[in-house]
């Protein structure tokens, strides 16, 4: 556990930290509703072939997306410049996280800042 230099009179308590917890989780459903509604049928139906969620860590926002299967990871793969510019509707700063199915490689992480647009891609 981290010590902090501050005086305990200083530092927020439980039910203040409790209840940001609580907020951040709300916020981070309700941009999640609002992400899913701001995507196209062909980018529903990606999210919706994995299981994804939003999460905030230091303000940074990250959609974090698991793959069941090699097909629909290379598919959202593919993808990423798409989901970028949905993200960039909601913050200037996020990440995006891809996990592979389990056992077939590791995750991406993905700054939004430092993604490649759809045509500079390299060709799978």
């Amino acid at each position: 556990m981290n010590q902090s230099c501050l005086p305990p009179d200083d530092l927020p308590s439980d039910q203040t930290t409790r209840m940001s917890e609580i907020l951040f989780r709300q916020l981070e459903e309700a941009t999640k509703k609002s992400f899913f509604l701001a995507c196209d049928q062909m980018t529903r139906t990606l999210l919706c072939s994995c299981h994804w969620y939003f999460r905030i860590n230091s303000g940074i926002l990250t959609l974090i997306m698991i793959c069941h299967n090699m097909e629909s990871y290379r598919n959202i793969m593919k993808t990423i410049p798409h989901f970028t510019d949905k993200l960039k509707q909601f913050t200037n700063t996020a990440k995006i996280t891809v996990s592979s199915p389990v056992d077939k490689g590791i995750p991406w992480v993905l700054s939004i800042n430092n993604i490649l647009p759809e045509g500079d891609l390299p060709s799978m």
